[in-house]
């Protein structure tokens, strides 16, 4: 299986979460140095929270199914102090 294949299946674990809330992720680069880069989908995207759902969900679950990740980021992050930030219908 390949690194790619192992983390979509780590992420599948966790995306029934992430689809409550409107939001995914998507794979969009695996660096040589096993940094996995996703896009935020959906509610994800412009979520204020997103920060603490990449760290303590996504990121948590592609490293401990996908040991040769070395780390996780988003390409398009939304800063909780953005004034364009939409928290999901059901955390509002």
């Amino acid at each position: 299986m390949s690194l790619k294949d192992q983390v979509e299946a780590a992420l599948d674990t966790i995306r029934p979460y992430l689809e409550t809330d409107g939001g995914n992720v998507s794979v969009e680069e695996i660096t040589p140095e096993g940094i996995v880069k996703l896009k935020l989908l959906g509610a994800c995207g412009s979520c204020p929270m997103s920060i603490m759902t990449l760290k303590a969900g996504i990121e948590e679950a592609i490293k401990k199914a996908v040991p040769d990740v070395t780390g996780v980021e988003a390409l398009n992050i939304t800063d909780i102090d953005d004034p364009n930030a939409v928290l999901p219908a059901n955390m509002r």
